[in-house]
């Protein structure tokens, strides 16, 4: 199929970076890690890979399995001083096509196409960045990044990486933990985002296509979240054409918890997907 290709193109590129950035490299992922399940991957449902961040900054790239899992790691290479990153589909495809990459100065790079390239600076002022998809329908993805004051802020990125002057969503984010999403949970089209607060309380907050009001009234998922120290979406892990969410424990396990489509439970009860994810000290 078409959009396997896609996917194999996509894993040999993670190599490419490689050699963009100076560093050593594993081996890259190959064509045979490249699977996905019976949907086609949408921007409602994409398919990322994930990528784990050791303290070295090493890199460290796990492929979908296409069937709720992900390959063996891979395509390990260094980025110094390399503080957090935010996976991106540039075109809106549902393939993950390149990355935002933060760094301890503050400065915003972006990886694409095996070239890294400055996008911006003073990005230091803010502590949870990443992309959900599209919130209004544009032809390129918004980044939505939540500054230290607890303001949550809209970037809307341009064909070439460069980002558009920033747009206030709303105050009052610090009064949560994690903040992620990617493509669509409640199953209409819309890209939606989860946020955990302290009391370990995860909450939906869906799209709603409207760029002055980009998020409708928060809905209660469930309690007991603590129990987890990094929450990730990678889109769709399973295949079946919902995006799903991802979270790793403080042992180092990681479960999926996968997507139904629906507001009112978006999740399915949670699948141990791997170990030893606690060498990581960022999963993105």
């Amino acid at each position: 199929m078409k959009y396997l290709s896609r996917l194999a193109t996509v894993a040999t590129a993670v190599a490419l970076a490689a050699t963009a950035a100076g560093t050593a490299v594993a081996d890259a992922p190959t064509a045979s890690a490249a699977k996905a399940g019976s949907h086609k991957p949408t921007p409602a449902a994409s398919f990322f890979f994930l990528s784990g961040i050791r303290p070295s900054g090493q890199m460290m790239v796990y492929m979908n399995d296409g069937k709720g899992g992900f390959d063996t790691p891979s395509g390990g290479y260094v980025w110094p001083h390399f503080r957090y990153g935010i996976s991106i589909d540039p075109d809106l495809t549902g393939f993950q096509d390149g990355s935002y990459h933060v760094m301890d100065d503050g400065t915003l790079n972006l990886w694409r196409n095996g070239r890294l390239k400055k996008v911006a600076s003073g990005w230091g002022r803010y502590n949870v960045v990443f992309s959900p998809g599209t919130l209004g329908h544009a032809k390129h993805p918004d980044l939505l990044a939540r500054d230290k004051q607890g303001v949550l802020w809209r970037f809307q990125t341009k064909a070439d990486g460069t980002l558009a002057p920033r747009v206030e969503i709303s105050p009052g984010w610090n009064q949560y933990t994690q903040i992620t999403g990617q493509g669509d949970l409640s199953g209409d089209g819309k890209a939606d985002i989860v946020a955990r607060d302290r009391q370990g309380v995860l909450w939906l907050y869906k799209g709603t296509g409207d760029l002055r009001k980009p998020f409708a009234s928060r809905v209660k998922v469930g309690g007991g979240w603590n129990q987890f120290n990094k929450l990730v979406a990678t889109g769709d892990v399973d295949g079946d054409g919902h995006s799903d969410l991802l979270a790793r424990d403080p042992k180092g396990n990681l479960w999926l918890y996968k997507g139904t489509g629906k507001a009112s439970s978006p999740f399915k009860s949670r699948v141990r997907i791997g170990t030893g994810f606690n060498q990581y000290r960022d999963l993105f």
